[in-house]
């Protein structure tokens, strides 16, 4: 079964750029695009009923879809008008798409993206990809070169959604795929003579991490030999190394845990931080 990439609209400009990213990248990828608005029917209209309220919306709806199948026009377009609630909806809507595309409003580079109560919701309950744009994204962002940016962490399975997820993007762009693995000092009482051991066959800590950076790459350079790699190693918190490289980046991808704790699922610290101040579009990718 086919995978739409589908957007969720509610007639924000942050929405309807994500719309926009969406249909892009539904034609770079050859996937068609689903667009799902969730909507709550309202007693503060007086003498609008459910019908009316829900013909207000289709309508507003509707004319968003136009203007973007005007500018896409080989987009192959679904549209769900959805009555309920806005997170648990789209959460659903992403179990079924290749990701879910949101909008998120930004103001500059020193707060980033703002992202609202749904956003957050679906992002730590969805299980597949959710990719945040700012308000304001335009196509030419994505020219000039720039890099499709993907943060790898300890073993090469702990990152495979995230690297596939980025190999993937790349190849239908024709980009550069710059992986990016941060590294610290581990304290003292973390060493054992087994990891010892491992350090020195490595010839040194950063010897090491590039050498795991650079098996956690291997099957994806295999799989897609027409995407050029660049690898990163860094020492560093990953959230602030990332950072670093977004302003070149035409996406960041990072990883989050998929499992669910007892209030619910959880964003991770390293995606909390590149939401709220990357500048350019973040993909969040589930992984087990």
């Amino acid at each position: 079964m086919t995978r739409p990439i589908t957007a969720g609209v509610d007639g924000t400009e942050e929405s309807l750029a994500a719309l926009d990213w969406a249909a892009r990248e539904a034609v770079r990828q050859g996937l068609p695009l689903r667009v799902v608005h969730v909507w709550r029917f309202s007693d503060a209209f007086a003498g609008a009923d459910r019908a009316t309220q829900q013909g207000w919306v289709t309508d507003g709806v509707d004319e968003a879809v136009h203007a973007v199948c005007g500018r896409y026009p080989k987009a192959a377009v679904t549209v769900d008008v959805v009555e309920g609630d806005a997170a648990e909806v789209l959460a659903g809507a992403a179990a079924g798409a290749e990701m879910l595309v949101l909008g998120s409003r930004g103001h500059g580079p020193v707060v980033g993206f703002l992202v609202g109560s749904v956003g957050q919701r679906v992002i730590a309950e969805a299980s597949r990809p959710v990719v945040l744009v700012r308000a304001g994204d335009e196509p030419v962002a994505e020219a000039g070169g720039r890099d499709v940016v993907v943060g790898q962490h300890g073993a090469p399975e702990d990152s495979a959604a995230a690297l596939g997820f980025a190999f993937r993007t790349a190849a239908a762009r024709g980009a550069t795929v710059r992986a990016v693995r941060a590294w610290t000092l581990p304290p003292v009482f973390a060493y054992s003579p087994a990891s010892l051991k491992l350090l020195d066959d490595a010839g040194g800590l950063e010897p090491y991490e590039k050498q795991a950076l650079a098996d956690a790459l291997a099957p994806w350079r295999e799989r897609y030999p027409e995407v050029p790699v660049a690898e990163h190693v860094e020492m560093g918190s990953a959230g602030q190394v990332l950072l670093s490289l977004a302003g070149r980046a035409q996406l960041l991808v990072v990883g989050r845990r998929a499992h669910r704790t007892a209030v619910g699922g959880r964003i991770g610290s390293v995606a909390h931080g590149v939401l709220h101040h990357a500048e350019c579009p973040v993909a969040v990718v589930p992984h087990d």
